[in-house]
């Protein structure tokens, strides 16, 4: 009797817990909890769930996004409560996330977020509450960003027997990125020679020929992204070395050339000035200048003029005129001759020499004490 009171309670309680997980409160939602995306694209964090009669109490839906840290706190980012949804609740995610259903009540607490960015990566939780019952379920988003447009160019000199590095790089893009080359002219093959290394973006085309010239195309790509970029390629034959070290000779000499020829002008210059600074010297030492003749110029102007006084005069004054001592004396060659040859006495110069001067003989006036002519 005992033992058949003990098997009706155990199986009473056993029906109420089956019966409270069958129709108790539940997330319904399945599918991959880890979803990835690209950044400025949209994505749908889906959370649905179901009621029971028990579940009696108000509906209240919480999204939040999980701190990375233990030590941080969660980010509520949207919430229905009361019936109503507070969608503004998350200033970084403003406008930008909003419950998937007008009525979240209905058993759809799914939310969409757009524009998504990289800093929106992370954890999202979804708990739903209707007391007495709770659920939640976690999702890991995480936003990619795409690659940029990759830059095309070669590295070094793109010359036939040299090695020729083409390299491609995207400046933005989440990792990994995978690079690959191709060529899209003539053969469309890659030159036998070429080495690939898809994570650095580089075609290292060793002992390059003038086959491995043409157009290239390189792809880069992620999970959530892809872009290219194309590229010409010439490889040209190598220079004239020999040419060009004879030209930088010829060169070379033809400076030195100039050089000299400008040093020799100087040289030749200088030389010139001073063999002319010599000749002034020598000149100035062995000729002596030549002599005054101020004072035998005077003497003629002097006699000019009283030739021309004496012309005025009458013949009954001439003869005291050249009785007076001061005006007999006329100009000579005294000074112009040697020490050895003595000039005559004042007054007493002879008649052949004053002819020799050019002088005329005239009478002289006589004059009184003032100099008047009596």
């Amino acid at each position: 009797m005992d033992f058949m009171v003990l098997v009706l309670r155990c199986c009473s309680l056993f029906g109420i817990l089956f019966a409270g997980l069958a129709h108790g409160l539940e997330i319904t939602s399945g599918g991959s909890t880890s979803i990835e995306k690209a950044s400025m694209e949209s994505v749908k964090l889906d959370c649905q769930f179901t009621l029971a009669p028990e579940d009696s109490g108000p509906l209240d839906i919480e999204w939040s996004l999980l701190a990375s840290d233990n030590q941080k706190e969660d980010k509520v980012i949207i919430l229905y409560s009361g019936d109503r949804a507070y969608e503004d609740y998350y200033l970084p995610m403003k406008g930008r996330v909003h419950f998937n259903s007008a009525d979240p009540k209905n058993g759809d607490a799914s939310i969409n977020l757009t524009g998504l960015k990289s800093s929106d990566t992370g954890t999202y939780q979804c708990k739903v509450k209707k007391a007495p019952g709770i659920r939640s379920r976690k999702l890991l988003l995480t936003v990619m960003v795409r690659p940029s447009k990759p830059r095309c160019y070669t590295e070094g000199v793109s010359v036939e027997g040299k090695d020729v590095i083409l390299k491609c790089v995207s400046s933005e893009g989440t990792n990994p990125l995978q690079y690959t080359w191709e060529k899209t002219s003539d053969t469309k093959l890659l030159p036998a020679s070429a080495v690939l290394d898809p994570t650095a973006g580089t075609m290292n085309v060793k002992n390059a020929s003038a086959g491995a010239s043409g157009t290239y195309r390189c792809t880069v790509k992620n999970r959530v992204g892809t872009e290219e970029c194309i590229m010409d390629l010439r490889v040209t034959p190598p220079r004239n070395t020999a040419g060009i070290i004879a030209g930088a000779v010829i060169g070379v000499l033809l400076a030195l050339i100039l050089i000299a020829i400008i040093l020799f002008c100087c040289c030749r210059a200088r030389n010139r000035k001073k063999y002319e600074k010599e000749i002034s010297y020598e000149i100035r030492e062995d000729v002596p200048p030549p002599k005054s003749r101020v004072s035998t110029a005077r003497s003629f102007t002097s006699v000019g003029s009283q030739r021309s006084s004496l012309g005025s005069m009458s013949p009954s004054n001439l003869h005291e005129y050249a009785l007076k001592p001061q005006y007999d004396k006329i100009p000579s060659e005294e000074y112009e001759r040697p020490p050895s040859h003595a000039p005559p006495p004042p007054g007493k110069m002879a008649g052949p020499n004053l002819s020799r001067m050019g002088a005329v003989p005239v009478m002289i006036p006589a004059q009184n004490r003032d100099g008047s002519i009596v």
